[in-house]
């Protein structure tokens, strides 16, 4: 017997909408919820309109219908996920694998019901991965618990990313995760962009937090692209007498430099943009080849600072049309017997207008370090020489002089961005 379905329009939300009964008395009888033998309510989530119940199956219906394999975007980009890694060691998760041991009850799982993708598990978990691996794990110790879990019905891609922002800031949602979130509901331009040149792996994703040895953020690829062009549009000017500060994009939110950059026609066949990312994915891996040791170090990591990534794509819009310093600008990945960027040499290197815990450049992501690797790289691309404590040296004196030259005859100062530790 089909349970009673009973739609509660919440205050604040509109009636009507997407009728969801069908599908709701599909799961019911499938998943068994213990609210089937009366009735379920459907809610409709007033900011979105979004459909959703609350309900509670047994352990096994949930693993025998469930799967954390969940795409933001099936239809177009469905080899991509929203979910955060499930972090295996932490101690809160092997903690809740033994409650779950323990017949605990866990609740407030978020799940889609959703049959058009993997309809053999059409629970789609969108919040709670961890407390479903637990369970999952405890089912072969005899555990099997009832649940709790919010499903929601019908979502169209916007309440999907929706439903993902929110389960996810339950847990501290990085910054990271939400930028690779928002890129994939705008498209796979951007993830495929970086596939191309090899900043990315084939059918690699950004990473969804910023850690060593992890591949590139959203926020650092957004922040080369927008680089690149910004010192191309500045090149016309005398470098000398030029604010060349790049920008950082922000994260964790909209970035008016980013979608300016994004709307433009053509930018992804952009020959190049691409010879610049592929240089510079050549770079990375150089940097971190040079010192396979020294994993634990920033050695191999330097590359990948956000200053380094905004600096070196500066650089290599605004040598765009000079095709002689652009090899020799692009030709520091071939540097020999040392890490391109010598991070040894960076990190000893300081300003007597620094202050004592200043820990070199690369470090921090201020408007006064980027500044100084832009002057940096394009010294290095007059010779080709790679970085040399005398060329170092004499990049802080340029920025210094010119911040200096630029203030005297009153050229607006940036706004104080972000200054985080590397």
């Amino acid at each position: 017997m089909a349970p009673t379905i009973k739609n509660v329009i919440q205050l604040g939300a509109e009636a009507g909408g997407a009728d969801v009964s069908a599908a709701v008395s599909e799961f019911a009888n499938i998943a068994k919820p213990i609210e089937a033998e009366t009735h379920i309510d459907v809610f409709v989530d007033a900011c979105t309109g979004a459909r959703f119940c609350e309900v509670h199956i047994s352990a096994k219906e949930l693993v025998k219908l469930g799967t954390i394999d969940v795409p933001l975007d099936p239809e177009e980009q469905g080899a991509y996920r929203a979910n955060r890694e499930i972090v295996a060691d932490h101690g809160a998760f092997v903690a809740m694998k033994e409650d779950a041991k323990k017949n605990r009850s866990f609740s407030n799982i978020v799940a889609e019901y959703s049959t058009d993708f993997d309809p053999e598990h059409p629970i789609k978990i969108i919040g709670g991965q961890h407390r479903y691996t637990a369970i999952k794990e405890a089912i072969a110790s005899g555990a099997n618990a009832f649940h709790g879990l919010k499903i929601y019905f019908g979502l169209d891609s916007s309440q999907r990313l929706d439903v993902q922002l929110v389960s996810n800031t339950v847990i501290a949602v990085s910054s990271d995760l939400y930028d690779r979130m928002q890129e994939t509901v705008k498209g796979p331009e951007l993830r495929d962009w970086c596939q191309v040149v090899g900043i990315l792996e084939p059918n690699q994703d950004f990473s969804d937090r910023r850690k060593r040895g992890s591949q590139i953020t959203v926020r650092g690829a957004r922040t080369f692209i927008v680089n690149f062009f910004e010192g191309k549009k500045l090149s016309k000017k005398k470098f000398d007498e030029t604010k060349t500060v790049p920008i950082l994009c922000r994260s964790g939110q909209a970035d008016a430099n980013w979608e300016a950059v994004r709307e433009q026609k053509n930018i992804w066949k952009n020959p190049e943009l691409i010879q610049a990312g592929k240089e510079f994915a050549a770079l990375v891996k150089a940097q971190r080849a040079a010192s396979p040791q020294e994993k634990s170090s920033d050695v191999q990591e330097k590359a990948l600072s956000y200053p380094v990534i905004a600096a070196w794509s500066f650089v290599a819009g605004w040598l765009h049309s000079n095709a002689v310093r652009l090899e020799r600008h692009y030709g520091l990945a071939l540097a020999k017997g040392k890490d391109p960027l010598n991070a040894a040499l960076l990190s000893s290197s300081r300003h007597k207008s620094d202050p004592e815990n200043y820990r070199g450049l690369g470090t921090r992501t201020s408007p006064k370090d980027r500044g100084r690797l832009v002057e940096l790289f394009y010294l290095q691309a007059e010779e080709g020489k790679g970085i040399t404590k005398a060329t170092v040296e004499l990049a802080l004196k340029k920025y210094h002089a010119k911040e200096a030259h630029l203030d005297v005859i009153g050229h607006t100062q940036p706004d104080a961005t972000e200054d985080e530790g590397e």
